[in-house]
């Protein structure tokens, strides 16, 4: 499930009260994701006592190569709380239980592989399949079309690229689009100011070409919303997205009312 844990095994201090909620903790951590390459879990409390009454100064995860539902691999991902109240007694017992909601600072980084991936997820894909909205049927003459072959490429300043095709029947249109991400209401990511790019295709389907650009970019803006891919008892909050490269950078928090058990 894992391929390894870093920090561990390491406590100098022989602190039977940190190893224990560092083990119960990174047993826990370990359910919520279905492969990682590495994970780091941290936990922070001076004085040592303090953990008797159930109080840490802080917890830090950081992980690399982890994959949600299966489906879905993050680049990188961490968050650290501030000071938090646990029920020690939980632990004692092998879980984690919060004694009051806490909040972490959340940063995810996506590889410009792995959101390309992320376009095959079952997920998505049922979002992009056999669409029947009046836009695109008064395209298709009624029949049902799909997006596929999706690919996005990551650009400076926010930007993306993104190419597909549009499928009815046995019709096939591409689609070429550029256009700037946002984030919306903290949970939506919102792919904005979206220009048709007519190049690389034929004068003949740029008209269609350019009316399934915009039907997509609708589709897509009602698609990326975190409260879809919430925990149970997480929810996630966007501050800020950036490109760097080809890698996508998150920066948020996360509402913990409670740690989840499972992903």
């Amino acid at each position: 499930m894992f391929g390894g844990f870093v920090g561990f095994g390491n406590n100098k201090g022989g602190d039977w009260g940190e190893s224990l909620i560092n083990t119960v903790a990174s047993n826990t951590i370990r359910h919520l994701f279905t492969h990682s390459e590495a994970v780091e879990v941290a936990v922070k409390c001076n004085p040592s006592s303090k953990l008797l009454q159930g109080t840490i100064d802080s917890f830090k995860m950081s992980g690399r190569g982890l994959v949600i539902r299966r489906q879905f691999r993050t680049e990188e991902m961490s968050f650290e709380t501030d000071a938090v109240s646990l029920d020690f007694g939980s632990a004692v017992k092998g879980k984690i239980s919060l004694k009051q909601p806490t909040q972490a600072i959340a940063k995810v980084k996506l590889s410009e592989a792995d959101i390309n991936k992320s376009f095959e997820a079952d997920l998505v894909r049922k979002r992009l399949e056999n669409l029947t909205p009046d836009v695109l049927t008064a395209i298709s003459g009624g029949k049902p079309v799909s997006f596929n072959n999706i690919e996005v490429k990551l650009l400076p300043g926010n930007k993306v690229k993104l190419t597909a095709q549009a499928s009815w029947n046995d019709t096939t249109v591409p689609v070429n689009l550029n256009c700037v991400l946002g984030i919306s209401k903290r949970r939506r990511v919102l792919f904005e100011n979206i220009q048709f790019e007519p190049q690389d295709i034929s004068p003949k389907l740029q008209d269609t070409s350019e009316k399934l650009t915009n039907a997509l970019g609708e589709i897509l803006n009602e698609m990326v919303d975190l409260d879809r891919f919430n925990l149970d008892g997480v929810k996630l909050r966007l501050n800020r997205l950036e490109t760097e490269g080809k890698m996508l950078l998150f920066s948020g928090y996360a509402q913990i009312e409670r740690v989840p058990q499972a992903g």
